[in-house]
């Protein structure tokens, strides 16, 4: 495919954190793009002025079918679910209704309306608890919470889908999504959410009085949960270089991890934020959290050789730093400033 080649492109949950990057990112390249979000966790602020937006259930076959018709619909990024690991486990129907029950609808009204490239915002949980070393996408699929099990049944109606009908797809496994746009137009924007930086830069703020630590008793060198922490705009231009590979591949679906193959240990996080903050946070230990493991860390090769993808802010201190200038300027638009 020609790098300048384009087509319309329908985003579900693109008001949400990583959505409305991949929004942003389309746009800047270029790309058709429309944006379906019931709101429940997304923000209208999240989403430029030009794009259009459909409020609605990504499982609302007639709406999709609307959509799909509107908008010339060539390709599918779907964001839309919910992503709390705790969460699932207290809650596992509504990650089996969300994730997997809504998914396979909108895949159905995908293949209906012809639609031939679909883009699945999947997850590193899939593998479950690993040994500790960079996991490869061959690695054994065991997740061992709801989260990630809602996510591997998507995987694998894909798959099945990909082999009966004329849809290609991609499943990007995230590793820890963070950071936020570079020219402060989106971020992680979420009341109470649970990511380690949001909860840091909050914390540097004075928005929270302490940042927990979840465990200290890993089989990791400081004995804290080690992630492989990618930026949020990395992330965003991996499913563009992704979508180009499934154009110019028709006949050829591809499953990708999604990370910079290192990994950085809370306490080495929360150290990245006392630097880049110029202060110290409060850390409280805490028990371990449901669901959690020791390690979760990418073997990026694979992406790296069979697309474009080039990561441009592949460096905790920059990743902070933006979360940082995104967080101030949160607080501007909900006026807490």
């Amino acid at each position: 495919m020609n790098r300048s080649e384009t087509c319309p492109v329908l985003v579900t949950g693109g008001a949400g954190y990583i959505g409305s990057h991949a929004v942003l990112a389309l746009r800047d390249a270029g790309w058709p793009v429309a944006v379906i979000d019931d709101f429940s966790t997304g923000f209208r602020f999240a989403i430029p002025d030009d794009v259009p937006v459909y409020e609605g259930d990504v499982a609302d076959q007639a709406l999709l079918a609307r959509i799909f018709a509107e908008q010339d619909t060539q390709a599918i990024m779907h964001f839309a679910g919910s992503i709390i690991v705790p969460e699932s486990v207290e809650q596992p129907l509504k990650y089996y209704e969300n994730n997997t029950a809504k998914s396979r609808s909108l895949i159905e009204a995908a293949v209906d309306a012809g639609v031939p490239h679909f883009i699945f915002s999947s997850t590193a949980t899939v593998y479950g608890e690993p040994e500790v070393k960079p996991l490869t996408e061959d690695d054994p699929i065991q997740p061992v919470n709801p989260y990630g099990m809602s996510k591997a049944m998507t995987e694998r109606i894909l798959a099945d889908s990909s082999a009966a009908y004329p849809i290609n797809h991609a499943v990007l496994r995230y590793f820890n999504v963070c950071g936020a746009d570079p020219e402060a137009r989106s971020g992680q924007s979420t009341i109470g959410a649970t990511h380690l930086i949001k909860v840091a830069v909050e914390c540097a703020l004075g928005k929270r009085d302490h940042v927990a630590v979840f465990g200290n008793d890993y089989p990791t060198p400081d004995g804290t949960g080690l992630r492989d922490y990618i930026h949020v705009s990395d992330l965003a231009s991996a499913h563009i270089e992704a979508l180009r590979t499934l154009i110019g591949n028709p006949d050829r679906s591809v499953t990708m991890n999604v990370g910079y193959g290192r990994g950085f240990s809370v306490l080495e996080v929360l150290d990245a934020v006392d630097k880049v903050a110029n202060r110290k946070l409060p850390r409280v230990e805490k028990g371990r959290r449901a669901g959690d493991v020791a390690s979760l860390i990418s073997d990026n090769s694979r992406i790296v050789a069979q697309t474009d993808w080039v990561p441009q802010y592949a460096d905790l201190e920059t990743i902070v730093g933006h979360a940082l200038q995104w967080e101030r300027k949160l607080s501007e638009i909900r006026g807490e400033a």
